[in-house]
């Protein structure tokens, strides 16, 4: 069936919008059944085959419904020694745990200190110190914050230069 490629396009760009009628959807169907396809849509007629080879598949075959009821139904052997397989991997969980649990409660009271006791006695002071770490902090923020800028310029670049790919490939 040859069909006008603009045609083609815009019927496509409608489907995959999900705006298409039964009828375009149809016209596409069989547009996509022919042989000579262009190389830009090869992967589209495919999918399109797919779609009307799955709606030819059926679940007529008996023992298939055989196989799947007996491996429903199981034997109640099979029933008990799920059932405590199931409890064995439910108890090791709950001992894995309780032991991890008890490693980081552990680990917790050795790290931490027992009581909280001021470092300084006069107010002053510690104003003084308070000051100094915060103006410690403050240099790391300013160095941390050039290095951003440095990085924010390279995403940049590297932006531009995709744009400019994408560019230079959609001509």
């Amino acid at each position: 069936m040859l069909m006008d490629s603009k045609k083609i396009e815009a019927l496509l760009e409608k489907y995959w919008k999900c705006e298409t009628s039964l009828e375009e959807e149809q016209l596409l169907r069989q547009y996509f059944q022919g042989s000579q396809i262009p190389e830009r849509w090869r992967e589209t007629a495919n999918l399109f085959r797919y779609f009307e080879e799955s709606k030819k598949k059926t679940l007529t075959d008996v023992t298939f419904d055989g196989e799947v009821l007996t491996k429903v139904r199981g034997s109640s052997k099979g029933k008990m020694a799920t059932l405590v397989y199931n409890s064995m991997r439910i108890a090791a969980g709950v001992a894995v745990l309780t032991v991890a649990f008890w490693f980081v409660k552990t680990d917790v009271r050795k790290t931490t200190p027992q009581e909280i006791v001021d470092t300084y006695d006069d107010p002053k002071l510690a104003f003084e110190e308070t000051k100094k770490a915060l103006m410690m902090i403050s240099k790391s923020f300013g160095t941390a914050e050039e290095q951003t800028r440095k990085i924010d310029l390279f995403n940049d670049a590297q932006d531009g230069i995709r744009r400019k790919k994408e560019v230079k490939q959609n001509l």
